[in-house]
């Protein structure tokens, strides 16, 4: 058969190679390099509360290098416990609370910084939020590497504790 756009008999792995770049380029150009956070849902999972401006699978942003989302934590409450391989970047936009990451408590308040540690095994993390009034607001960044690597990136991604408020 013939690819009427080439007149190559087949396709071949570089045409096709041609083709995701052409498709790429579309959806770039059709894509927002601003996202409106107060334009996006929040959706309630067993990791808690959470905001996604970038995501493997939204495809409205310009690029995909990175997982980006926010997540509110409720007074006096907890997100759900996860395993990962690391390397998230969190900054405490709101709040007080801390964070127990392999066993260890780590405190945090307003404008930290907390970075889970990349290891071959993988770490387990749990954010808790310290006050009973107010929530606690974190963004998250990590390098999007679901393709590459896989969402397990070699060590697994599991949700080993869910988010007390959420509803199955």
């Amino acid at each position: 058969m013939v690819d009427r756009s080439t007149g190559w008999r087949e396709l071949t792995r570089y045409q096709e190679l041609i083709q995701l770049r052409d498709e790429e380029r579309r959806r770039i150009a059709g894509s927002s390099v601003c996202v409106k956070g107060a334009k996006l849902p929040w959706e309630a999972n067993p990791q808690g509360l959470m905001k996604w401006y970038m995501h493997p699978k939204i495809d409205s942003t310009a690029h995909k290098f990175l997982i980006f989302y926010s997540q509110e934590i409720p007074p006096g409450s907890r997100s759900g416990k996860q395993k990962c391989q690391g390397g998230v970047v969190f900054v405490v936009v709101e709040g007080t609370g801390y964070t127990v990451l392999d066993g260890e408590r780590y405190d945090w308040k307003q404008d930290d910084l907390l970075q889970l540690p990349i290891k071959p095994e993988g770490v387990t993390f749990q954010h808790f939020n310290a006050s009973e009034k107010k929530p606690a607001l974190l963004i998250a960044a990590e390098p999007n590497l679901a393709a590459t690597t896989g969402v397990d990136r070699a060590c697994g991604f599991e949700q080993l504790e869910t988010q007390p408020d959420h509803k199955v």
